[in-house]
């Protein structure tokens, strides 16, 4: 499937092309607009490369793609564990802010069964990261779930907290329509340094204090908490393969999240590889994902 739009921070038309891949083949992002240096960019925790703004990868002739994570959200809330994307920018499209436009894409044409088992990565033991006053936190568990606190001083914003299981198509339902949030006096700031060009009021939630300024608000009364565990589903599809574990994340970004999984693979103790039976598999992200959640998704 296709998609089209202007990348956030480059103001660029850019196309989109998921392709079907073969078992084991993981997710690979491909510059089709690169010649001269390798175009391939794999979506792994140790190709990230900058997450200041949103999370970018790099293969090691510094060939990147940006903004990443709404689309890699979106693979691993419908279960999509192999696939190639080709991309004609270094930027991928911001669309509604959201990844509601990539899940109703992915699952309106389908998701094709491999014949080859599902692997998982079992999380052993508690692994923390801190940065400042965010932390976040992988616990054992036998599914995967998600639970995420926020805390702004905006009013229109405030505390939120939510937790969900990611089973049973929860992400299409709960968390894939829940679009990026910002101040405006951020985006004024950043439109003055040049690092936005495109995007606008229609593409993200943006508060002023008490204030939504986007068109008819918010989707959801706590958005906000919901895009930022739709961003960590997104940041931890780069391990590379589901996790079974629980994340916890207070005030946690990109950047904490892939601190998080270098923190897990640099210690052999604290993870397992393993192959999912049907129990297993049933419990992952994906799982109980339709046609029909698509249809919603599309409305």
């Amino acid at each position: 499937m296709q998609f089209t739009g202007t990348g956030l921070h480059t103001g660029r038309v850019t196309r989109v092309t998921v392709r079907p891949a073969s078992a084991e083949y993981g997710i690979w992002f491909h510059r089709t607009d690169v010649d001269g240096k390798d175009p391939m960019i794999p979506a792994r925790w140790y190709a990230v490369t900058n997450t200041d703004l949103n999370t970018r990868i790099s293969n090691d002739d510094d060939v990147s793609v940006s903004t990443i994570e709404h689309l890699m959200a979106a693979l691993a809330g419908c279960g999509v564990h192999n696939a190639l994307v080709e991309i004609d920018g270094p930027e991928v499209p911001l669309l509604d802010g959201s990844a509601a436009p990539f899940v109703a894409g992915i699952l309106s044409r389908g998701i094709r069964k491999l014949d080859a088992p599902v692997r998982a990565i079992r999380v052993l033991k508690p692994v923390t990261v801190r940065h400042g006053d965010a932390e976040a936190t992988l616990l054992p568990s036998d599914g995967m779930s998600i639970d995420f606190r926020i805390d702004f001083a905006d009013a229109a914003i405030g505390q939120q907290h939510k937790s969900l299981n990611m089973a049973n198509g929860a992400f299409v339902r709960e968390l894939s329509d829940s679009r990026t949030f910002c101040r405006k006096s951020d985006i004024d700031a950043m439109r003055d340094r040049g690092l936005i060009v495109g995007g606008s009021v229609t593409s993200a939630v943006v508060v002023d204090g008490d204030a939504i300024v986007t068109p008819g608000g918010m989707r959801h009364r706590d958005e906000p908490v919901r895009h930022k565990m739709l961003d960590a589903l997104g940041d931890l599809a780069l391990a590379g393969a589901p996790i079974l574990g629980r994340y916890i994340g207070q005030r946690a970004g990109h950047g904490v999240t892939n601190r998080l999984l270098r923190a897990l693979f640099a210690d052999p103790t604290a993870f397992q590889l393993v192959e999912c039976d049907a129990s297993m598999a049933s419990r992952l992200p994906g799982a109980g994902v339709s046609r029909v959640d698509s249809v919603r998704v599309a409305a």
